[in-house]
């Protein structure tokens, strides 16, 4: 356990974690803890962030220094079990903020933003603990000799590690910054201390494909088990993009590294019974190549890569499909709104649906004109985006009160907005349009269907 006990902000004040909610029935429901009270200390300790209060917690007496919304200040003393939660959810992982990113990566998707978006869009964390709480993933570039030690000596583990490159001139070059270091060497010292890791390529045509690629997956294969899984992801694009070296990979190019990967994953399956590495859905998408079958991803390490996440939904949908009724008693129309690259993996769902009785789903994919053509992901479609897409749309199929079904990857996560601004009230105001928003999994897609036909039978 590290001790921080003393800790304070720029102000000089001691740090706060500010408390965003409590679980209902909780000790800290309890102990009458509401939104916008702040801990201060546990056991005389600050912590700052959710790793260190996890390990504050784990004791059978508790001391709760706390600051109410009226500047109070209380001690809480707690006697409870080792392994019970105190119900204090806060809405951010770290407490002392985050560590920033100090790369100018080649490919940074937060660089090819426009500007005037919401200021939250522009933050770039490079923060070990945000990897080991949420998945994401890190350079290794700005990590101290204290954070390492931290992390060996709490076990922080699995993190998530973007490599790129074994090489390490070719990595300063890539994240722009000369101080990337042996990415290797740092990694080898984790997997000595018991850190597993899921690490990620960005791959560049031209710049760390083909021989350069290879190298870097036997580079980090070596490092396996400790290494878990390595994705390989291709650079996106967007209209605002600079550098004139970048561009997206072509069909061609992605047959040929799905082809290469291939060969590597039976060569790690005899060796390790794994297959190791694995490709973003994308290459197949955009070589028009099958996905892998479901047993091929392994437990899907890595599906916030968007690796197998087309297999994943097919499985998951064809298991809720068994609810799915015969037919409807009366006529029912939906309009699934999604990307471009996601029209071929929607397609053999909407056409299962689509045999359902009185049942008719459409399926609208939508130009991207925010970020350009060549970003073809639901997740980046923006309300203007919808809006542009469907008025095109609405003027020639001419339906008077069309139902729509919009992905929640299009809205910031609990909320109602786009990337650009725009409210999902915003949207339906200009369509005049009724938008139901879809978690899209086969259990969501599925759910959402059973209730509309409910709704349509209450209407009659």
């Amino acid at each position: 356990m590290v001790d921080n006990s003393g800790d304070i902000s720029e102000s000089g004040e001691p740090m706060k974690a500010e408390i965003s909610g409590v679980v209902p029935g909780s000790i800290a429901e309890d102990l009458g803890l509401v939104e916008g009270d702040c801990l201060l200390s546990i056991n005389g300790m600050s912590p700052v962030d959710l790793i260190d209060y996890g390990f504050f917690i784990a004791d059978e007496y508790v001391e709760l220094e706390v600051e109410k919304r009226n500047q109070e200040r209380l001690i809480f003393e707690i006697e409870k079990d080792v392994d019970d939660d105190l119900g204090i959810i806060f809405e951010k992982g770290t407490f002392d903020g985050i560590k920033r990113c100090k790369n100018k990566c080649i490919f940074c998707f937060v660089d090819q933003m426009p500007s005037k978006l919401r200021e939250s869009l522009y933050v770039k964390d490079d923060d070990y603990r945000l990897s080991f709480l949420y998945g994401n993933f890190i350079t290794l570039t700005n990590i101290s000799e204290k954070d390492l030690e931290r992390i060996k000596k709490l076990h922080i583990s699995p993190l998530f590690i973007s490599v790129h490159t074994v090489d390490e001139g070719k990595r300063c070059q890539m994240l722009g910054n000369p101080k990337t270091g042996d990415i290797l060497k740092k990694m080898k010292e984790l997997v000595a201390a018991g850190i597993e890791m899921h690490t990620q390529i960005v791959l560049c045509p031209g710049i760390n494909d083909g021989k350069e690629l290879e190298k870097t997956i036997f580079g980090l294969a070596e490092l396996w088990p400790g290494v878990k899984s390595l994705a390989v992801v291709p650079v996106g694009i967007t209209k605002f993009q600079k550098n004139k070296y970048l561009r997206v990979f072509r069909s061609q190019e992605a047959r040929e590294i799905i082809g290469n990967v291939s060969r590597f994953q039976a060569f790690f399956q005899k060796e390790n019974g794994s297959n190791f590495v694995y490709l973003a859905d994308e290459f197949y998408l955009m070589a028009s190549c099958e996905i892998p079958p479901y047993d091929h991803y392994e437990g899907f390490p890595q599906i916030e890569n968007g690796v197998g996440l087309s297999r994943l939904l097919w499985h998951d949908f064809v298991q809720a499909a068994k609810n799915l009724p015969r037919a409807i008693n009366c006529p029912c129309r939906i309009n699934m709104v999604t990307g471009r690259s996601a029209e071929p993996v929607l397609k053999p769902i909407v056409e299962r649906i689509n045999r359902i009785e009185n049942m008719t789903v459409n399926l609208i994919p939508i130009k991207n004109q925010f970020f350009g053509s060549t970003v073809t992901v639901a997740g980046l479609l923006t309300g203007s985006d919808i809006v542009f897409g469907l008025t095109q749309w609405r003027r020639e199929q001419k339906e008077e009160r069309p139902m729509i079904f919009l992905p929640s990857v299009m809205l910031k996560h609990e909320e109602i907005i786009f990337l650009d601004g725009l409210t999902l009230e915003d949207v339906e105001k200009a369509l005049k349009v009724r938008i139901t928003v879809v978690e899209p999994t086969g259990e969501g897609i599925i759910k959402k269907i059973l209730e509309v036909t409910s709704e349509k039978l209450a209407e009659v």
